[in-house]
């Protein structure tokens, strides 16, 4: 499909032509609300006046109000409605509000605020479906409290609802790259998703804080149709979560079902046959509120650049939230996503003209073939199917007390057929080929955690202190076989013959059953002390056990306490001066000779910086230096190559920016730095990893920036502009002592949208080009040069890209 401007310009005008008259705030009209509970009256308000009242549960709960009867503008009315109720109100835009509690900072019998000067303060609703905040002032990911993130003395960074909209992202990393030092890549043939933090890759994310194991496999893409906000927790975080790389980690917060009904439809179209249908429907399935529902459905069918590329993706998301009592939530939500995928490693072909005595490469270089040549033949797809579902209790002891407790379980099954590329025969045109794997594989998982959260005073010390514990049992089955059977291409003018036939004499070789428990608990105490000082401490004990399943053999013990402290000093509102130092419980790395198993990786961390937050709020800055070194990975063994010795070490440090928010009204930015400097500390086999070289993949340097406008002018309001760049420094692409890098690259993107109320109905017409100066650019891969095969895999970054979006929201 050719998505052109034209097009844009056509839906544009069919919408304009069938509008009608915005509905105004100012216009009066016949009001007869009888005195009632809070609930019903705004139902009733917003059904007279089509503005949509959004709002939490306990905000109007119990509440009665006085009603209103008569003439008045709906601004009017709904002061009227609030009036003596202790809830205050503020308009996110013409056909909606959100409502929320006054704070109880007065002494009794005095006056009541005005409506007017109570709305000017900043209260963020994260669940608001309308929100365009860029920045958010809370998170409970980084500490498992809902504590501000200037009281917070981590790297904690948010991308609310807004930012996703905006970039139209329907892939995890196209959000994630707006914050520093994330890179992301096309993992496993650019059927699942790959994020490195601090230069070490990530083999899980998280799901309102449940752990979803990837483990680096083709296990799809993450949906983005239910994301309310991504969270990027930088460093170690072992000692609230467990196992995990010390890089930092990715949390997906989801959509929350709302009291007040909301409805949208999208439809998205774009460059390269890409198709998407998406709804969004919530509000409450009884009068009283109580029960509430949300279902989050999409539909995607995408060809590419690439050629024998092409996926289709359905997914599922509904949600029931029963608020049993004013103490006491219950959240069930399920998810069902269904994929059939192209497995495409992007093989490419190195050239050399030979190698000098000692192995270096003479003049090493890409051959230049087009960038949309797949030299992989076209596959079966891959299909995947997966089920989530999970529990959330919340109860209130008192307003100082909560326990919590979720359970999870995520069931994934998957076929995957991979083919990979080798060395490029003497005519330097005629590539070897292989069909690696073709493999069945199950991952079933379950997961709890349980918490309980506590605000009391200790001689005039305010703490907030949390004990918990979580339990984690994954199952991996995984059958698999190889091919035998030479294939070879001519990279020049190839000639596709199809996947040669599997042999399944090797599937002893690659099949695997195993099962991995994690056990932890864990203490955190938050103390407030005077001079507005935070300081943070906490410490875990865990415990993880692997066993092998086909040899009926533990596969690996072991336990460990990580301790993790902060030092935050607030000297005034808006600067936060924090330092941190945080322990790390890795993965398990298999087994040494004699039946040994290797020990956990480990990792520190010492990190210190200050955080910023101007105008209530709405933008927000943190710069810091970190130093993170990781222990105990596997480097071969001298005295035996087919086994590991756990020597190997790496350092990552550097320097990271990032500014996000609102600079001005309606102006709003994001703009990342970051300087991240990798080494191998220690390494066994110098023909391996030399001591000295960076880590393989991690620029030195990423940048990215990205602006937008929303028109406050009365003639232009609707309107928005956005324009943004994303730069990248060269990469190493070699494993071992060759220094082959991938060239640096900048990407320049820009958004263009129109929003109108049509009657009671918001239609927004949205355009995203990507790559606009279409640069041609290598965005991941690697060569792995101390291989026999020598793979090459050169994932190409998408020529210039288009995507058109029109949704409705009523």
């Amino acid at each position: 499909m050719k998505f052109t401007r034209n097009s844009a310009v056509l839906m544009l005008l069919a919408i304009m032509q069938a509008s009608s008259a915005i509905a105004e705030t100012g216009q009066k009209q016949n009001f007869n609300i009888p005195a009632q509970s809070l609930s019903s009256a705004l139902l009733q308000f917003s059904e007279n006046t089509g503005i949509k009242t959004f709002f939490s549960a306990d905000v109007a709960r119990d509440i009665k109000t006085p009603g209103v009867s008569g003439s008045y503008t709906p601004q009017q009315a709904l002061e009227k409605l609030l009036s003596n109720t202790g809830v205050t109100y503020r308009f996110t835009d013409t056909e909606s509000v959100t409502l929320e509690k006054i704070p109880v900072s007065k002494a009794p019998g005095s006056t009541t605020l005005s409506a007017v000067t109570v709305k000017s303060e900043r209260r963020y609703d994260p669940n608001d479906p309308y929100n365009k905040d860029y920045a958010a002032p809370n998170s409970s990911f980084a500490t498992k409290t809902d504590t501000p993130i200037m009281e917070t003395p981590l790297n904690i960074q948010v991308l609310p609802k807004a930012v996703l909209d905006d970039q139209q992202a329907i892939k995890l990393d196209q959000a994630v790259k707006y914050v520093s030092g994330v890179t992301t890549g096309q993992g496993a043939g650019g059927i699942s998703d790959q994020v490195t933090i601090r230069g070490f890759f990530n083999y899980n994310y998280f799901r309102n804080g449940m752990r979803i194991d990837t483990n680096g496999g083709a296990d799809g893409t993450r949906a983005m149709a239910n994301v309310q906000s991504l969270e990027v927790l930088k460093g170690p975080a072992a000692m609230l979560y467990g196992r995990v790389e010390p890089g930092g980690m990715v949390n997906v917060v989801t959509k929350k079902p709302l009291e007040t009904a909301y409805y949208s439809l999208q439809q998205q179209a774009g460059s390269f046959d890409f198709y998407r249908t998406s709804i969004d429907a919530t509000g409450p399935l009884t009068n009283n509120k109580n029960l509430l529902y949300r279902m989050n459905v999409s539909y995607e069918n995408s060809g590419s650049f690439r050629e024998f590329v092409d996926s289709e993706k359905v997914f599922v998301a509904p949600v029931l939230q029963w608020n049993i009592s004013p103490q006491t939530q219950a959240i069930l939500e399920m998810e069902y996503r269904h994929e059939n995928n192209s497995y495409d490693p992007g093989a490419g072909a190195l050239i050399i003209d030979g190698k000098t005595a000692n192995g270096t490469w003479i003049n090493p270089r890409l051959a230049k073939i087009p960038r949309e040549r797949n030299l992989i033949e076209a596959d079966n797809k891959n299909p995947l199917d997966n089920e989530f579902i999970g529990l959330s209790v919340n109860h209130k002891f008192s307003d100082d007390w909560v326990l919590s407790e979720q359970l999870g379980i995520n069931l994934l099954d998957r076929t995957r057929i991979a083919m990979n590329s080798g060395l490029l025969n003497a005519d330097q045109r005629t590539l070897n080929r292989q069909l690696l794997t073709s493999d069945f594989y199950t991952d079933d998982s379950y997961f709890t955690t349980t918490n309980l959260t506590g605000h009391f005073d200790t001689w005039g010390l305010k703490h907030t202190l949390l004990v918990g514990g979580d339990y984690y049992l994954q199952d991996e089955n995984s059958v698999g076989y190889s091919s035998t059977v030479p294939s070879t291409i001519d990279i020049y003018n190839p000639v596709h013959t199809g996947l040669p036939p599997v042999n399944p004499a090797t599937r002893a070789s690659q099949s695997f059953h195993t099962t991995t428990d994690l056990y932890g608990i864990y203490l955190q105490d938050q103390i407030k002390l005077p001079y507005n000082v935070h300081v943070m401490g906490g410490f875990r004990y865990q415990d993880v056990e692997q066993y092998n399943v086909l040899t009926k053999q533990v596969g690996q013990k072991a336990d460990a306490v990580t301790p993790q402290v902060g030092l935050l000093w607030q000297p005034i509102k808006w600067l936060s001066l924090y330092g941190n130092y945080v322990e790390n419980f890795g993965t398990t790395n298999g087994q040494g000779q004699g039946g040994t198993f290797l020990p956990p990786q480990t990792a520190q961390q010492w990190e210190g910086g200050f955080k910023t937050a101007f105008f209530d709020d709405r933008l927000s800055t943190t710069i810091a230096y970190f130093n993170l070194t990781k222990q105990n990975i596997p480097t071969t063994d001298p005295t035996n190559p087919t086994f590991s010795i756990a020597t190997g070490e790496a350092q990552s440090r550097g320097v990271e920016v990032d500014i996000k928010g609102e600079i001005l009204p309606g102006w709003n930015t994001i703009a990342t730095y970051a300087y991240t400097e990798t080494e191998v500390l220690k390494e066994n086999n110098p023909n391996n990893i030399p001591v000295g070289s960076p880590l393989r993949g991690i620029p030195k340097n990423t940048s990215t920036l990205w602006t937008t406008y929303d028109f406050q002018q009365d003639y232009l309001r609707g309107f928005k502009v956005g324009a943004g760049v994303d730069l990248y420094s060269s990469r190493k692409a070699t494993f071992d002592r060759q220094q082959f890098d991938f060239a640096g690259y900048g990407v320049v993107n820009l958004l263009g949208s129109y929003t109108r109320n049509v009657a009671k109905t918001k239609v927004t017409l949205q355009l995203n080009v990507t790559n606009l100066l279409d640069k041609e650019y290598i965005h991941d891969g690697f060569i792995q040069s101390n291989s026999a095969t020598l793979q090459t895999r050169t994932t190409w970054g998408a020529p210039r890209t288009l995507m058109g979006s029109v949704k409705v929201e009523f």
